[in-house]
């Protein structure tokens, strides 16, 4: 077998200098602070038969999708789903995707034409960016939550003062997260709606680390940070990824019906691909169902958010993590070096809690990504912010 071009090698050997090498990490049973799980649901055992029997029940022993969606893998699993995804989400429509990051990739591909517009959060998700970057219209980024400066944006280029532009872009999209990955911080939504709705720009929002953590507070239904604040006729779309606080796979967009024909015949992830298998949709149909119904889980990752963050007032830890009422809680460490070693220590306590290296984030703001969930006990939390003091101060 042929060894790797010498550029190749070349790259592989200046992530190993900067300590900066990725690795697929291995099953070591330690305290989960790493995943995404943030209510348990992967683990769920009334999600997972559920699936199955449902399945059983509506005669669907199949186990892959066959096909495009387009072709022949557009099994009734799909239709069922993404009817209750809509309703539960007070959407007029969902469309499933195969994943969050095909969701993001076949959206900003194909919405955004040529001559629009697209101004984005500096912090926003890669699979966000890849999507721009192969779109036809222009793209800049703003300020991290700064709407000041996004509306100077929107002013500059409406004004057609850019040399970018030969004449006023033809639609405005703006772009954000309810709730950012790596920072756990969420935009003040009401202001951003305020500001799109001004300008008459077409408000896009990922949802990803926001389902099942926030929602509606009369159901504590875990329906996102758009419901929780009722702006859901506001947003011109919203992408839901299933991969974290629902615990299974798959993401849907939710919009208008013309928007969900649109990605139907022009989003190149959706129409390309082999659909998901009905197992992975009935999945997600119970999750939704489970959500719904039962938000005890909602209601102790929430405690247990509380818990963290006074944990780091009594310990002095304040200043050095990043503002976050989310599931996910950052401690800024500069330095792949420093970081690692810092999450070694505490691995070998006993707690998975991972390091985010540059270039994932930029450098000088290498982090330990904190992510809670209903099934951390709070001995548990307490006891690895006394070691993180331990280690690091």
């Amino acid at each position: 077998m042929r060894n790797l071009p010498n550029i190749l090698k070349a790259k592989l050997e200046s992530r190993i200098q900067n300590n900066a090498l990725r690795q697929l990490p291995t099953d070591a049973n330690l305290i989960d602070f790493t995943s995404n799980d943030y209510i348990g649901l992967s683990k769920n055992k009334f999600v997972f038969d559920a699936a199955h029997q449902y399945l059983v029940s509506n005669d669907c022993l199949q186990n892959g999708a066959t096909g495009s969606r387009l072709i022949s893998g557009n099994h009734k699993v799909y239709l069922e789903t993404e009817t209750y995804v809509a309703e539960f989400h007070q959407a007029e429509t969902a469309l499933i995707f195969n994943s969050g990051y095909d969701a993001n990739v076949g959206f900003f591909s194909s919405v955004p034409q040529k001559g629009d517009l697209i101004l984005y959060d500096e912090l926003c998700h890669a699979s966000i960016r890849d999507g721009i970057q192969l779109s036809y219209a222009k793209a800049y980024k703003f300020n991290h939550n700064d709407f000041e400066d996004l509306e100077r944006k929107i002013i500059n280029f409406n004004g057609n003062n850019n040399s970018n532009f030969n004449q006023r872009p033809s639609t405005i999209y703006i772009v954000t997260e309810s709730v950012f990955s790596m920072d756990g911080d969420t935009p003040n939504l009401e202001e951003l709606v305020h500001l799109s709705e001004k300008h008459r720009c077409y408000l896009v929002l990922d949802e990803a680390h926001a389902l099942g953590v926030f929602g509606d507070p009369e159901t504590s239904g875990g329906q996102g940070l758009v419901q929780e604040f009722g702006l859901q006729d506001n947003i011109f779309a919203r992408i839901m990824t299933f991969g974290k606080g629902l615990g299974c796979h798959g993401a849907a967009i939710l919009g208008s019906s013309e928007l969900k024909q649109y990605l139907v015949n022009f989003a190149r992830s959706f129409i390309y691909t082999t659909g998901l298998s009905p197992h992975s949709v009935a999945t997600i149909l119970i999750a939704y169902q489970y959500l719904e119904k039962e938000n005890k889980d909602i209601k102790l990752l929430r405690e247990n958010i509380i818990h963290f963050n006074q944990q780091k007032n009594v310990l002095g830890l304040k200043p050095i993590f990043v503002r976050s009422k989310s599931a996910i809680q950052s401690v800024i460490i500069p330095g792949n070096e420093k970081v690692k070693y810092i999450a070694k220590q505490l691995q070998e306590k006993g707690f998975d809690v991972k390091a985010i290296l540059s270039p994932t984030v930029p450098e000088g703001q290498e982090r330990l990504r904190f992510c809670l969930h209903s099934y951390n006990t709070k001995d548990e939390i307490t006891a690895v912010l006394r070691f993180l003091y331990e280690f690091f101060l």
